[in-house]
């Protein structure tokens, strides 16, 4: 009698026990969960999907969403990638504005062209004005003459005027390239000075000074995760 009743305060404390730690666990489960929800409410891109307010000042509203960007990237890299199947391929960003567009399409073709082949190049038309003086001065990181086997593809963030891939696509034609094709995020028909057209295009962009995923004002906004325009109070007398 003695030993079950033992048993039987031993088993109702045991009980006790698991109860409390089952308890415990519990209690830390919600914590974290408070956590991630904290974080997930906190994240710039969820924020700006989400409400307006949480916009920087000087931005005017979002043309194009993470997300927007995200699929637009993908969508071109499997064009691109149907395209140049069984061709030695070399993918060219336009600095400095093409940066980030060149590194997540780059990723994005090596998923089906593993030996796709990355190079950056600097082209200047711009100076210190947004019209473009038609003038164009190109900077490169290697000898041009090591992509006369490859087709290339030039990587922009924006077309304005034409002037700039005008010129490098005659440099690059100039150097022995099997070919040279351009893929631009955005294209602003309205500004065009030359005839140019894209052979792989995200959007149409409207006659917004746009900033974000690469595109700048003064070094600013660069790393937004989507495509805004800028209030034009802020580039206002700058010289933009």
């Amino acid at each position: 009698m003695l030993a079950s009743r033992l048993e039987s305060g031993l088993v109702k404390a045991g009980a006790a026990t698991i109860r409390k730690i089952s308890v415990h666990k519990a209690s830390q489960l919600a914590a974290v969960q408070r956590n991630v929800r904290a974080l997930v409410t906190a994240s710039p891109i969820e924020a700006v999907s989400s409400n307006s307010s949480k916009l920087p000042a000087d931005i005017k509203s979002v043309l194009f969403t993470a997300d927007e960007v995200r699929d637009k990237v993908a969508e071109l890299g499997q064009q691109i990638c149907k395209d140049y199947k069984g061709k030695k391929l070399a993918i060219i960003g336009v600095l400095n504005g093409a940066f980030i567009f060149t590194a997540d399409l780059a990723r994005e073709i090596s998923k089906e062209l593993p030996d796709v082949q990355v190079d950056f190049l600097r082209a200047s038309s711009y100076g210190t004005a947004s019209e473009s003086s038609g003038q164009v001065a190109v900077q490169t990181t290697s000898d041009l003459g090591r992509w006369e086997e490859f087709h290339i593809l030039l990587v922009e963030d924006i077309i304005d005027s034409g002037h700039t891939l005008a010129r490098l696509g005659k440099v690059l034609s100039a150097a022995g390239a099997q070919s040279v094709k351009v893929v631009a995020l955005l294209d602003k028909k309205g500004r065009r000075r030359v005839e140019f057209f894209p052979d792989y295009c995200g959007w149409e962009c409207p006659n917004e000074f746009v900033v974000g995923y690469g595109l700048d004002f003064d070094e600013r906004f660069r790393c937004l995760p989507y495509v805004a325009a800028l209030k034009e109070e802020a580039y206002a007398g700058s010289g933009h």
